[in-house]
């Protein structure tokens, strides 16, 4: 009997890492999670529970690299960061793969289809489309998968529902339709997609799709009260507001500093980058969650305040 197949992946220990080790197990493949020798030796060790295998790894030794990603099917890269990491660690774990001989690669986007924004217009992002560039002149099959934005965000750490005031925040226009995926979604549609030798070079999927007039409508249903738009004004103005909130707090090295966050929910509302179209029916049997289930888990937890 054959072997399971081996997915090599980077990021293992954080949020989505952890969540994409779990559901490739739950697949029946083998795991085998690069973490950094300097890492924290809890997160190697609940990996290793998983049923993962552990490979402590220098981003810096490529050889070494090469070795741990020896005899993989593909290479999923959860990793997080600014350019040492997006850009350059992402790079090397590149070159690893291919002198490997594995022959497909994930880059770690899971993010709005950025291809379609011009850059500058999202720090973060433009540093993925960088290692695009690098990414497609690889000899490698690559495959991008694009989730709008993380759906567990409207909870709390993405000011869009403000639960207290019950309001929707929305600048520009209230009826753009946004994508929105969980995180759990997003893991589970990349371990399946890892074991798929037949990936395109994009997928798109979204577990709901809403406008911020939409939310208030399932905000509404979920805690019983009255949900209303609180518009403070247009795009261009959100945009200044962007600015002088990166002039005063710029955030130094944090990945995601308040202005971050700003950038990337003004992308979601300019519209150009809403996936189309959706690939949500390539894996038979995938339940999506929706903004419902999670607006309504989250008032059964902590209440509609």
């Amino acid at each position: 009997m054959p072997s399971p197949p081996l997915i090599v992946l980077a990021g293992a220990t954080g949020h989505l890492g952890t969540r994409i080790a779990r559901a490739l197990r739950d697949r029946d493949a083998r795991v085998r999670a690069l973490v950094r020798k300097d890492g924290p030796a809890d997160a190697a060790a609940r990996l290793r529970k998983s049923g993962a295998t552990v490979a402590a790894v220098d981003y810096d030794d490529v050889d070494g690299l090469a070795q741990a990603c020896k005899g993989a099917i593909c290479v999923v890269s959860a990793l997080s960061g600014l350019r040492d990491v997006v850009l350059d660690a992402q790079t090397l774990l590149l070159g690893a793969a291919i002198k490997a001989g594995v022959p497909r690669f994930i880059p770690s986007d899971y993010a709005i289809d950025f291809p379609k924004m011009p850059l500058g217009y999202n720090r973060n992002l433009d540093l993925r489309r960088e290692f695009h560039e690098r990414l497609d002149r690889a000899p490698i099959a690559a495959t991008s998968i694009l989730n709008g934005m993380f759906m567990d965000m409207l909870t709390g750490q993405a000011p869009v529902v403000l639960f207290r005031i019950r309001r929707v925040l929305v600048w520009g226009n209230p009826d753009q339709l946004m994508d929105f995926t969980t995180i759990d979604d997003t893991a589970e549609f990349t371990a399946a997609a890892a074991l798929d030798p037949a990936t395109p070079r994009f997928l798109r999927i979204a577990g709901d799709v809403a406008s911020a007039r939409g939310l208030c409508d399932i905000a509404s249903a979920a805690t019983g009260e009255r949900f209303r738009l609180l518009r403070p004004g247009s795009l261009s103005r959100f945009e200044k507001v962007i600015k002088v909130t990166r002039l005063l707090a710029p955030g130094g090295d944090d990945v995601y500093p308040p202005w971050q966050g700003m950038q990337y929910m003004h992308n979601m509302l300019d519209g150009r980058v809403k996936l189309d179209p959706l690939d949500n029916d390539r894996y038979p049997g995938m339940r999506w969650t929706t903004v419902r289930d999670v607006l309504a888990a989250h008032v059964k937890k902590n209440g509609s305040k």
